[in-house]
């Protein structure tokens, strides 16, 4: 189930290869696949999601992420890629919980809103509070 957060961003759990054209179609530019590879018996690889998304149309980026464990190496590859784009982007995870979390503290970090960010992921259904300590870090004017 796509959860749309804004015109720019959608998250959503685990995609399969042949939900790609669906999604180019649907008018997505970018996938980013937020899953390490095998975390999860059965889930497609990173390598087959990006011929499918390729072979569709679309863009594909890998930032592979655990719960808990995210890097600003990681919120700033995230950051660059949203900004890569003016074509709708969807990231992926196990459930959307990571991708939306990633994607709020990527935001953070180009001087987002750490409130705004925190009621968008409201509104697409994810609780955020737990990381808004760091959305407020981030946010600060360097």
């Amino acid at each position: 189930m796509i959860r749309t957060i804004d015109d720019s961003i959608s998250v959503s759990p685990q995609l399969s290869p042949a939900d790609m054209p669906a999604l180019a179609a649907a008018g997505f530019g970018l996938v980013i696949n937020n899953r390490p590879d095998d975390e999860e018996g059965g889930q497609p690889g990173d390598a087959e999601m990006r011929r499918a998304a390729e072979a569709a149309g679309l863009a594909y980026l890998s930032i592979p992420t655990v719960m808990g464990g995210m890097t600003r190496a990681q919120v700033d590859e995230m950051a660059a890629a949203l900004q890569s784009t003016d074509r709708p982007v969807l990231a992926f995870c196990r459930s959307g919980t990571r991708s939306c979390n990633l994607w709020a503290l990527a935001e953070a970090s180009r001087g987002g809103d750490p409130e705004e960010l925190t009621a968008k992921a409201a509104t697409a259904g994810y609780d955020i509070s737990g990381i808004r300590p760091v959305l407020d870090t981030l946010s600060r004017p360097k």
